[in-house]
């Protein structure tokens, strides 16, 4: 998505965005993240905040939505959401300035971090009435059959995008960020996610699964359910990158079909760390 600078918004959004801050001092915008338009911390009369968001007629407008949506129901580990605004054709959300660098998914002591958080998150549901996509639903078409992504259901909060860019570490906590993709579902998924980031960060699929095993609801879950998320994870990476053959969705796509391959060879007693 085209990234804007804040001072490129219409008068109104940055009218009503002052309605909240008071006079904005300066913004600088940021460098990371693709889901939003306009990304920039501003310095005002009330302190820094972090703005983000999309033109209001944009396809991934439904999904902002939703991160409006699970933002009430967060733990400490996310920002807070302070408020949101649809006005001159933008929709603008207002967090919490988090301070810190992206994880480094190769440095043990972020690993740390980055599973307490994790594990923090891995405790919320949202309520039934909040309208989020299930995990059955976003995996459907790379499934093998609807049993298959059955499996994949369950009422944990997920965050499902642990690229090292949405977690930032501030020395004594992790801060999970950008929360695009909510979803409803099994527990085992996030770690199976973040899994797959560790190793395009340079982990091995054995060290990665020695990491997350550490989370109950790895342990816990079933081989069977675990084996059929891998396949789709290989199948959604490989969609996308020979659609779009970037390195970075290349290397993601090698990444779970490696991944797919260990939890296939490896017994499950083993697989759990």
């Amino acid at each position: 998505m085209l990234r804007r600078h804040y001072d490129d918004l219409p008068e109104a959004a940055r009218l009503a965005v002052e309605d909240h801050t008071g006079q904005v001092k300066t913004s600088r915008t940021a460098a990371g993240g693709i889901n939003s338009g306009i990304a920039a911390v501003l310095d005002t009369e009330s302190g820094n905040v972090f703005v983000k968001g999309i033109p209001a007629d944009h396809p991934q407008a439904v999904s902002q939505a939703r991160e409006i949506a699970v933002s009430p129901f967060l733990p400490a580990a996310c920002p807070r959401l302070l408020w949101h605004v649809a006005v001159g054709g933008w929709v603008l959300l207002g967090y919490e300035v988090v301070a810190g660098q992206h994880a480094d998914y190769m440095d043990s002591r972020d690993l740390v971090l980055v599973l307490d958080a994790l594990q923090e998150l891995q405790r919320v549901t949202v309520p039934a009435d909040v309208d989020l996509k299930t995990a059955p639903q976003r995996w459907a078409d790379y499934t093998l059959s609807t049993e298959d992504a059955g499996l994949f259901a369950g009422e944990t909060l997920l965050h499902t995008d642990f690229a090292a860019d949405n977690v930032l570490i501030d020395g004594k906590r992790a801060r999970i960020i950008d929360w695009a993709w909510p979803t409803r579902g099994a527990a085992f998924i996030d770690p199976f996610v973040l899994a797959v980031r560790m190793m395009e960060a340079g982990q091995t699929a054995g060290d990665a699964v020695t990491w997350v095993s550490r989370l109950p609801a790895w342990r816990e879950a079933p081989a069977k359910a675990v084996e059929a998320f891998a396949a789709a994870t290989t199948h959604m990476w490989g969609d996308i990158a020979q659609a779009d053959p970037q390195p970075w969705k290349t290397n993601m796509a090698q990444c779970a079909s490696a991944m797919e391959r260990f939890l296939r060879t490896r017994p499950w007693s083993v697989r759990r760390g």
